[in-house]
Formats: C-alpha cells, structure tokens, sequence
C-alpha cells in the first residue's frame, strides 16, 4: 500500500515567503515519519501553473533544514490557512474552489456574527452565550448599556484581540464610562473616563463597520488583569471528538485581553480555577461540563458546516460557575499548553490532527486509489527536461 500524504495548508505572511507556526510543522513531519505518514507544507500560491504539481516545502529532520521539492497532490489536506486581508487569502478561496474534490480534513468557518446566530438557535447553547448584537448604529451600543454594565465591541473577522473595545460604567456614577481597548496592531489603548454625553462623538472615531456589540462577563482578578480559558477540542484516531486540553490564559496588565500573542499569561487550568471559585465541588461541575460542552459545540457546528477535525474554545466563566463561549477559532494554535508545561497535552494536540488523517485515509476509499508518480525536482532544475515542470 502507498504511503498516505497529508499537505499542510497554510499562507505567507509577506513576500519573503514565510509563514505562521513554523516549528509546529516540523514537529508534525517528524510525528507523521513515526506514524508512516508523509507531511509537507504548501500555500496556495505554491500551485504548478499548468500541471497538478506543489512547490512544497520540505522539512528534513536528520539534516534540520527545509527544502522546496515539486510534489503531487497529497492524498489529504489540512487548512491551516487563517483570514487575513489581501490577495493571498483570496488565492485560498480559488484554490478551494477549484480544488473541491479534494479531501479536506476541516472546512472554513463563517465570520463570529453567523457562528453566534447559527448557536444561538439551540437553546441548549443560548444560554452559554453572551448577549450579542451586529452593529448597525450607535443605538445598539446604548441598549446594550441598558441591560449591562459592561460590553465589548469586536470585529466580526478579528483575531488575535486585534481591534477590541471594552466599554464599562463606572460603579460609583452611571453617567460615566471607562473606555480600554487594542487598536489593529494589538497595541493597548489606555484607560480614558467619558461622561455618557461624550461616549457617541468618541465612538465616531472608531470604524466599526462589521462589528459586534457583546455582552461583557465579568472576568477580572483581584490583580484587575483579566483572564479566560482555551479549549482544545480535536478529532482522534477513530475519529470521534474529545477534548485535548484546556488552559487558562491572564492578559498583561491594562490589557482588555488575555491572547498570548497580545502579551498573556499562560497557566494552569485547575490552578486559576482554584483562585476564582473557591468550592471546590463547584468546580469539578464546572470542568466536567466545560468538557460536555466543547464537544457538543464541535459536534453540531461540524453538522452545520461539514468535516471538521479540531476546534478551540474560548471561555469565560463567572464566580457562579457559569460558563460562556466568548469564540470559536477553527485554526488554533497548541502554545498555551507548552507555556504551562503540559508536554504531554502539548504532543497530543500536535499528534491528533496526523492520527485522526491516517484514519480519514484507511475510511475513504477515495484516498487509496493508487496515482501516477511523478518524480520530484528542486526549484529551477529540469527546464529543459521533460521529467521536470517547467
């Protein structure tokens, strides 16, 4: 039988051609090799103009280098690919449409507003989240302050904490608010106190087209830095869903945020949960039915939207043991764990992905029908050789 071969999909970051989570990678070619699974990495800018070849690039693990080799289509496809501005993204969404047939181990998700509408028509979800509103005008925020005494405004396709808003009321006077925030580039907006006749003309300086106005959970620590919790929910080796690991994450100080990028804390689930909420029976309910509900999440939005094979969750929990989906990130990242020193949850969620693919491969009759080989060629050679492309 031929060796399954599975193409990491990913984009560049700029014209020198690099891109995101690279030593990942390498950590999953060289699991793929124990498993008897080839991987590589390709982008969609990487296609043979005329022939259905991959400039792929190559990581040698015994030399500890990468290389560039044209390889075939691989047998199985994992998107790693994740929004971003600008004509790569755009080459994503031709590659995947002309390239449908392929096996695909996750399919994309749709921007944060329609994930809230399509979980917010079960009311077994409804309840684990925050009241959300699309932005329309200024009236939505004033609703919103009605009703709570904090709210957050998010771009609907932002990531990494870029763009957030928090809005809060003062305790001592309703009339004044205190406004914080991370502009595009995740750099944080200081504190600044507005009297609620301010609040408008300040707003109508930040572009808030395709916007959500959210119900804030209250989620500072006694320190006023603010936290939550990353869920990993990944596909295993037969294919089911489980839950991988959950971390808690405390943003840096006068951050609205806790995303690691953004200058967060990593730490221990149990251990930031045992700062929070003190009885203890309280919170191994709250464990046990944060792990319920990340694989009920993960289930039915795969029901929703087609093959899936890894999800992360953000939550927020309130001192009532209540818990609520802040996000859904469909290309997570596994760092946090390797922050907190769970090496093995860290190997884990690296070597689920390439378990659950070995098991789409022997499931999918598709995927073992035998190709032609082409023999593969550095960059540049074979121009004038029929056995290379051109």
């Amino acid at each position: 039988m031929q060796q399954p071969v599975l193409g990491i999909m990913t984009l560049y970051l700029n014209k020198r051609k690099q891109f995101e989570d690279r030593r990942v990678y390498q950590k999953m070619i060289e699991e793929g090799r124990r498993l008897g699974l080839d991987v590589f990495v390709f982008t969609p800018a990487d296609v043979h103009p005329t022939r259905k070849l991959l400039l792929a690039h190559i990581y040698e693990p015994f030399k500890g280098r990468w290389t560039r080799k044209w390889r075939e289509f691989p047998h199985m496809i994992y998107d790693r690919c994740r929004i971003q501005k600008g004509g790569r993204f755009q080459q994503l969404k031709e590659f995947r449409l002309k390239h449908s047939r392929l096996i695909y181990l996750n399919r994309p998700l749709r921007n944060k507003w329609t994930i809230y509408e399509v979980l917010s028509s079960m009311a077994s979800f409804k309840q684990h989240l925050p009241e959300t509103v699309l932005y329309k005008s200024y009236k939505d925020i004033e609703a919103m302050l009605k009703k709570a005494r904090l709210l957050y405004l998010k771009p609907i396709n932002g990531t990494g904490g870029r763009g957030i808003l928090r809005i809060e009321k003062t305790g001592t006077d309703d009339n004044f608010y205190i406004i914080q925030g991370r502009n595009m580039r995740r750099q944080i907006i200081p504190r600044k106190h507005i009297h609620r006749t301010r609040l408008q003309a300040w707003i109508r300086y930040w572009n808030l087209d395709q916007y959500l106005v959210q119900e804030g959970i209250p989620n500072e620590l006694e320190s006023g830095r603010v936290h939550d919790y990353r869920m990993l929910v990944q596909k295993n080796s037969r294919g089911k869903w489980e839950v991988t690991g959950c971390a808690g994450r405390i943003g840096p100080v006068r951050s609205i945020t806790s995303n690691l990028h953004g200058g967060g804390r990593a730490v221990s689930m149990q251990v930031l949960l045992d700062h929070w909420i003190k009885d203890e029976e309280l919170r191994g309910r709250i464990e046990e039915n944060a792990g319920k509900l990340g694989i009920q999440i993960a289930s039915f939005l795969e029901s929703i939207y087609g093959g899936l094979c890894e999800l992360a969750l953000d939550l927020a929990i309130n001192k009532e043991g209540q818990i609520y989906l802040l996000e859904v990130n469909p290309k997570p990242s596994r760092e946090v764990f390797a922050r907190i020193g769970e090496k093995d949850t860290y190997r884990k969620a690296i070597v689920q992905p390439l378990e659950y693919a070995l098991w789409v491969y022997r499931s999918t009759p598709a995927a073992n029908v035998p190709r032609k080989r082409i023999k593969t060629f550095k960059p540049g050679i074979g121009r004038k050789k029929k056995k290379g492309p051109a």
